[in-house]
């Protein structure tokens, strides 16, 4: 079982390597310690949320715009749970939760497609989880240490959460829907940025976002419906 749920988790592995060595140099740029960078890998385990706290740190926001930017980005794993259950009847109250708090973007992928294929227990789904949560603190603990004993531009290890967003937007699909999202948010971002709110700049421009997508989707939604019913 764990030679099984190594060979599918390695390529989130060698991701998480690559991701995790510039958020522990970034976290170390922002004041935290080795071990707080550990704790938080270990225990709070959101690749994009841990780019945004020390980023937003580093940039003057406020603790309550981090926490409810973080919080907003984070509520994909609601989803994610309730994708997942579905699969968890047969298994233990325990081994539930644990296998819901250790699910990530990647893990959540890849294990869900082959529970719809119907041959990977939750224990399987499981091991891929550990093993990926693993190589995330081990990679970021070692991109701490790194960040302690060398002096690194911050700019080169904040560049990372950039292209992390970037592609995670380009794995997007291209929709009318999406499109005004994207747009709307750098609409408010700038919009805040001129104003002078430059601390909550990323939150509101992530709610103008979904908001506009949202109003969007629905409009024309409305705008589908009459319009069928004008034809029938």
């Amino acid at each position: 079982m764990q030679k099984e749920a190594f060979q599918v988790a390695w390529p989130i592995v060698l991701g998480y390597i690559v991701l995790g060595i510039p958020c522990g140099i970034l976290g170390v740029a922002a004041g935290m310690d080795v071990w707080m960078i550990a704790v938080m890998s270990l225990l709070f385990y959101s690749g994009a949320g841990q780019y945004m706290i020390p980023n937003m740190w580093l940039a003057g926001n406020p603790i309550s715009a981090i926490i409810a930017s973080v919080a907003l980005v984070n509520t994909r794993q609601m989803l994610y749970g309730a994708s997942l259950s579905q699969f968890c009847g047969s298994a233990g109250k325990r081994l539930a939760f644990i296998f819901g708090a250790t699910v990530t973007d990647e893990s959540f992928g890849v294990n869900l497609a082959r529970m719809i294929n119907g041959n990977w227990s939750v224990k399987h789904a499981l091991l891929v989880n550990l093993f990926s949560l693993t190589s995330w603190t081990v990679s970021n603990v070692a991109g701490a240490l790194i960040g302690s004993a060398i002096s690194l531009p911050t700019a080169l290890a904040s560049f990372a959460m950039t292209s992390l967003f970037i592609c995670l937007l380009c794995m997007q699909k291209v929709t009318p829907a999406n499109l005004v999202a994207v747009f709307g948010s750098i609409a408010g971002v700038i919009v805040c940025k001129c104003v002078g709110l430059a601390g909550p700049a990323i939150l509101i421009g992530a709610l103008v976002g979904v908001g506009a997508a949202f109003a969007f989707s629905s409009v024309r939604r409305d705008n589908r419906n009459t319009t069928m019913e004008v034809g029938e």
